[in-house]
């Protein structure tokens, strides 16, 4: 069964210089146009009926960089397609400045009852160098209206690993942001991706990255401020109160089925991973004219559902489930993995839990390498 959504919204008043999602500047016209392609998609691939979910996100982008009629009629849309009344969880990101009381009206008279901000720092030195638009007050200021209209389960997503960052520039940050004593706080270290500003600054020389050792540095110093305040660290990048774990993305860690529609967005079905195309242009002259604005489909092998199954899996700290893996596919992890999972053990970076197998502090510092460790040969066989 499908029990999750994300929708894709990819406008932004400025495009920051470290994002590559997919994004384009605000235009009134432009997002009209978008969103009549993707009420097209979601009617040509949805059933008439409204489907029951459990989640949905709609990310960006920035959703709230829609004006007010067009962010009602999103909301309708959706309303229209998904059970938004017994959803369980229903989140919108949205950046700080965007978020107008007009619009939190909105996102809370249509169920809306979860937010993600995406705050970044509370250095508005380094916002600046980011390219963001918000400063520290604008945070301020949207907390306490989302908290005005009973909006009370807020996510915020903060970076570390910036440029000029220093490891006291980050703890200020970190406390800063547990002042608010929110539900539930996400961190990213700064990663320079390609077809970025920060990228073409780097390859000229006039960026420099954070050494290794100052972003391990500040990554342990906020797991000890997290478990300090009562922010139980539930996945690598993410901290919550206890029951205020982000249902939504349990979806991807689990290896669940969700839809995605949008320009660029992934959707996950038995089977097969559906991409869309990510160009404007591209995405709305499809979706409009045939309502699948496909890129390309590809099939999931048992194979890739059990590397994802580890990759996702570990990423949570309670871990990969022995008995669940052998419900699904009927094999026991050491049936399959007693090589790698001896050898990460015996570095410190596994280790056993009452069910499974999850990373240990210092195995979540090189999460790439033991991720690595668990792809398969291609001659791979359930049987």
């Amino acid at each position: 069964m499908i029990e999750s959504v994300y929708i894709h919204i990819p406008f932004c008043e400025k495009i920051c210089y470290y994002c590559d999602f997919v994004k384009f500047f605000y235009e009134e016209k432009m997002a009209d146009d978008y969103l009549e392609a993707l009420e097209n998609e979601m009617s040509q691939r949805l059933a008439s009926q409204r489907q029951n979910v459990k989640t949905i996100y709609v990310g960006g982008g920035t959703p709230t960089a829609l004006n007010d009629q067009q962010l009602e009629r999103l909301l309708d849309r959706i309303a229209g397609h998904f059970n938004t009344e017994t959803v369980l969880e229903y989140t919108f990101e949205a950046n700080p400045g965007d978020l107008t009381e007009s619009k939190i009206i909105l996102l809370k008279n249509y169920g809306v009852n979860r937010i993600s901000m995406g705050v970044q720092t509370f250095d508005d030195e380094l916002l600046t160098d980011l390219g963001r638009l918000h400063r520290t007050e604008d945070v301020d200021q949207n907390i306490e209206l989302l908290k005005k209209h009973g909006l009370t389960n807020i996510s915020i997503d903060l970076m570390y690993g910036l440029p000029k960052q220093t490891l006291e520039g980050f703890r200020q940050t970190i406390k800063k942001a547990l002042s608010y004593d929110l539900p539930h706080y996400s961190s990213y270290s700064l990663q320079i991706e390609p077809k970025t500003i920060f990228y073409q600054r780097y390859k000229k020389g006039q960026l420099q990255k954070s050494p290794e050792e100052l972003e391990a540095a500040m990554f342990n110093l906020l797991i000890e401020e997290m478990n300090k305040h009562g922010k139980v660290q539930y996945e690598i990048s993410n901290f919550a109160k206890p029951g205020y774990e982000s249902q939504h993305n349990l979806t991807y860690w689990d290896n669940n089925y969700y839809y995605g529609f949008g320009a660029g967005a992934h959707a996950y079905l038995p089977g097969e991973r559906i991409i869309n195309l990510r160009p404007y242009p591209s995405y709305v002259k499809k979706a409009n004219d045939t309502g699948m604005p496909v890129l390309h489909t590809e099939k999931i092998t048992v194979k890739e559902e059990i590397e994802e199954e580890l990759f996702l899996g570990l990423r949570k700290r309670e871990g990969v489930s022995a008995s669940q893996f052998v419900e699904r596919y009927n094999r026991s992890l050491n049936d399959i993995y007693a090589e790698p999972i001896e050898d990460l053990m015996n570095k410190g970076w596994l280790e056993h839990t009452p069910d499974g197998i999850r990373m240990t502090e210092s195995g979540q510092l090189f999460g790439n390498h033991v991720f690595s460790q668990f792809l398969l040969d291609d001659d791979f066989n359930l049987n």
